[in-house]
């Protein structure tokens, strides 16, 4: 610091200024200020989440297993997080929502590309969501990228191959940017992880991080769809999608499939 900076603050440090010259409501109603402030901090959360999945990827990637598991436990807390929000958003009625529902025209969160990268890095790939950035050059680019690198269940299981686990080639060579199917060879790998953990004891610990990641996604899920129902029902949603219907299609997904149906073995 020179003598003509002035001492760091709060304010300046935070860019508290810029921060809350963001919202930008369409009209004069308070409730529109909270979905704003509601989905704006969840973009900022993601931004953390993607920051964090990388770090992890990168650690996994190295065989620094153990590491990875705190960047793993902050993404499933910042999940947790996220889904509590939702209880703020279900205080605004089904009338409060329809006043100002009308200026928010073809926008959706379906959009969010941060949104799909984060579901890209978890392994749920599906191009089909690039054209929502076409009008945002470097959104598309980075949603490009993650789509076409290897997610971390791909990294996670690259990892149990060096580790001596009979991974197939198939599975290890796959096209990483199309969606991951689950292989039962991957499946009795794992299987052989969960049957004897003292032996491979941070591939257990990495993948119960990993099942932590897929459970909240799903918690998280399964809010949305109830909070959407809540306030508009069986309407569509902006940006056409189907709404609610759509949202019950994707409860199901999972990230990391052989490690939920690896338990009906054991």
């Amino acid at each position: 610091m020179t003598e003509t900076t002035p001492p760091m603050t709060y304010a300046r440090y935070l860019a508290l200024d810029e921060l809350l010259d963001c919202q930008h409501p369409q009209s004069e109603l308070d409730d529109e200020m909270l979905f704003i402030i509601i989905h704006q901090t969840k973009e900022l959360w993601l931004k953390q989440i993607i920051r964090e999945l990388r770090l992890a990827k990168e650690q996994v990637q190295a065989d620094a297993l153990v590491p990875a598991y705190k960047a793993l436990a902050r993404v499933s807390r910042i999940q947790a997080v996220m889904t509590l929000s939702w209880d703020v958003l279900s205080t605004m009625t089904p009338s409060d929502y329809s006043r100002f529902r009308h200026v928010l025209g073809p926008s959706s969160g379906f959009q969010s590309d941060q949104f799909r990268t984060v579901e890209y890095m978890l392994g749920l790939k599906d191009s089909g969501f690039l054209k929502y950035q076409d009008d945002r050059p470097d959104a598309r680019v980075a949603m490009h990228a993650a789509l076409h690198a290897p997610s971390i269940w791909d990294d996670a299981i690259a990892a149990a191959a060096r580790a001596g686990l009979p991974i197939p080639a198939e599975v290890l060579g796959r096209d990483v940017s199309q969606p991951y199917t689950a292989h039962a060879g991957v499946e009795a790998a794992f299987l052989a992880v969960y049957r004897e953990p003292e032996r491979y004891w941070e591939l257990y610990q990495l993948a119960e991080k990993l099942v932590d990641l897929d459970d909240a996604m799903a918690t998280w899920r399964h809010k949305h769809v109830v909070t959407v129902e809540r306030v508009i029902g069986g309407k569509r949603g902006t940006g056409g999608t189907a709404g609610v219907s759509y949202l019950q299609s994707t409860l199901a997904k999972r990230a990391f499939p052989e490690l939920w149906s690896l338990r009906t073995m054991l």
